[in-house]
């Protein structure tokens, strides 16, 4: 089935003149309009009936970009859950859009949920840099909300989790614990999100003077897969360390996998970490460790702001937030205690 976007391109003119000439909204030259209707003829191209009935000032509709490489796990279940639910008791509709594979993608996906008349946009960016994010905030009367990225210029507009300091704090709890040679794992490079938990992991040893050994940071890619390679590198070149901080759970699991294989005993040997606290965690054995992010508060605090934005009301000051180590049975002494 074809798509206004194909329309578009087709006709040589934007998504929004599509939309003017279908809704008969706004001026379109008559030139204009016949290459339009030549282009959805040729391309077979039928109004979306929900567009439609969307076009009007309010529609009571909210809109989600995300893109597909999140969606699956538990991080983005929790995001869609929680957002949602929320928005179900303030009387709104969500409506998900895919933000694929880049930053036109994701710029196409938000263009898409305006065209359709969404009264707000949340984006949860992979591609889009922060000075991109501000620029389309400036460009658009509706409110737009992003998630887990710092902007310059529009901090009421963002709500982030500071994965820089838990990182940082996960990596000091193992040191406190007596480990000084910590491997990391970390996640897709191209994240934000991994870029900011090697980070910590970087400055927890610098302030506890601990020189940092490039070789026990070994990359990986969110998958157990990545984990268990990740640890096969480790063992194959001979490597020392005691602890592992993995940057999320489904890598961690995919490490303790390798280590099982390898008789190196958990926590007694290796003590391992994660991200996320996904819900199988804490039923492994040993039980996973894992730093819980505030989801379910980072999107509550979302939707609160663009309905005080929407329909007026107060906007809290709480931009950052902070998760939570949660120590169980993976973690134990090392030499140095």
């Amino acid at each position: 089935m074809s798509t206004m976007l194909e329309v578009a391109r087709k006709a040589g003119v934007s998504k929004a003149t599509v939309s003017r000439v279908l809704s008969g909204k706004g001026y379109v030259s008559e030139a204009t309009k016949k290459q339009v209707y030549q282009a959805i003829e040729e391309t077979g191209y039928r109004p979306n009936l929900l567009a439609r009935k969307l076009a009007s000032n309010a529609s009571q509709c909210i809109g989600l970009v995300v893109t597909n490489t999140l969606y699956n796990g538990n991080y983005f279940s929790e995001i869609l859950t929680q957002a949602a639910k929320k928005l179900e008791a303030n009387g709104r509709q969500l409506i998900l859009m895919d933000g694929k594979h880049s930053a036109r993608e994701e710029r196409e996906a938000i263009e898409f949920l305006l065209d359709l008349q969404c009264d707000a946009i949340i984006i949860y960016p992979r591609f889009l840099t922060p000075d991109e994010m501000d620029d389309i905030i400036e460009q658009h009367k509706q409110p737009i909300m992003v998630v887990n990225r710092k902007l310059r210029k529009h901090h009421s507009h963002c709500i982030c989790c500071d994965h820089q300091g838990a990182s940082f704090n996960a990596t000091k709890y193992l040191i406190q614990r007596g480990h000084r040679e910590i491997a990391f794992i970390t996640g897709s490079m191209d994240s934000p999100t991994a870029i900011e938990r090697l980070s910590g992991y970087k400055d927890a040893l610098r302030t506890f003077g601990i020189a940092l050994q490039d070789n026990l940071i070994v990359p990986g890619k969110w998958t157990p897969a990545s984990g268990f390679s990740a640890v096969e590198s480790l063992i194959n070149n001979q490597i020392s360390y005691s602890a592992i901080v993995a940057s999320n759970d489904d890598m961690a699991i995919g490490a303790m996998k390798k280590l099982n294989e390898s008789a190196i005993q958990i926590p007694e040997a290796v003590s391992v970490i994660g991200f996320d606290n996904i819900p199988t965690a804490s039923y492994l054995t040993p039980s996973l460790a894992s730093v819980k992010d505030p989801v379910s508060e980072m999107m509550g605090e979302v939707i609160n702001r663009l309905i005080s934005m929407l329909d007026g009301g107060y906007i809290s000051k709480e931009n950052i937030f902070t998760s939570d180590l949660l120590v169980r049975d993976s973690i134990d002494d090392g030499p140095f205690k």
